[in-house]
């Protein structure tokens, strides 16, 4: 029964975004200007590029993820719709896992304009094995959507839900964000293996989807 509705709140945030582009015109911005800014503060050397490239990467992927995740449940607040998610009979779950995987895909999109450039810019050669980006980008990305999500139902009464929101999701999201700099650093410079960082990535995202989901539902009843 999970996936019928599942597949109702992905498309309904799908639509609303493509009629808006809101979510992802603020997180190009976001993105766009952090890769400029370190991109004019360093001399992108090729050597020095690869040292700072992962942190630069990450830190855009984060701002960017956070600027979508602050508008992602004002739209449920319009017209009382989280009331009626609330007396719906589908699963509270159904409805996180439709806003994670719908933001995974706006943030994805901002990822894919954001690659050509940020190589560009930073003047970048993976020495690693390139194809690994593919699961490192993603589950780093999962990792703080996941969380994202859930903290910002948490806050989302509150009255700077906008500057609650980094203070609650930066301390959670560190570990994964470690691991994430560490893996495509492996990646980029080849001096080592970055298997063991994806292995983190992947277990913190299991860890806290399960978590997230299981407490959804208490968060969704006890707005008031």
């Amino acid at each position: 029964m999970t996936q019928p509705y599942f597949l109702v709140h992905l498309r309904k945030d799908l639509r609303l975004e493509w009629r808006s582009r809101d979510a992802i015109n603020s997180m190009l911005f976001f993105a766009l200007l952090v890769v400029v800014i370190f991109s004019l503060a360093f001399d992108p050397t090729r050597s020095f590029a690869r040292q700072i490239a992962s942190p630069v990467l990450c830190v855009a992927i984060l701002f960017a993820a956070v600027s979508a995740l602050n508008q992602t449940w004002a739209r449920e607040l319009r017209h009382n719709v989280l009331e009626a998610h609330r007396m719906a009979p589908a699963p509270s779950g159904s409805l996180f896992l439709g806003k994670v995987v719908a933001n995974f895909l706006f943030v994805s999109v901002v990822e894919a304009v954001l690659a050509p450039l940020f190589v560009i810019f930073y003047n970048l050669h993976a020495l690693g094995q390139v194809w690994v980006l593919l699961l490192a980008v993603p589950l780093g990305t999962w990792a703080i959507l996941v969380n994202g999500t859930f903290f910002a139902a948490l806050s989302i009464r509150a009255r700077n839900r906008e500057l609650l929101l980094p203070l609650i999701l930066f301390p959670i999201f560190l570990p994964a964000l470690l691991a994430m700099v560490q893996a495509i650093s492996s990646i980029l410079s080849g001096e080592s293996d970055p298997s063991l960082w994806i292995k983190i990535l992947f277990g913190y995202d299991i860890i806290f989807t399960l978590l997230s989901v299981m407490l959804f539902e208490t968060i969704l009843q006890a707005e008031d």
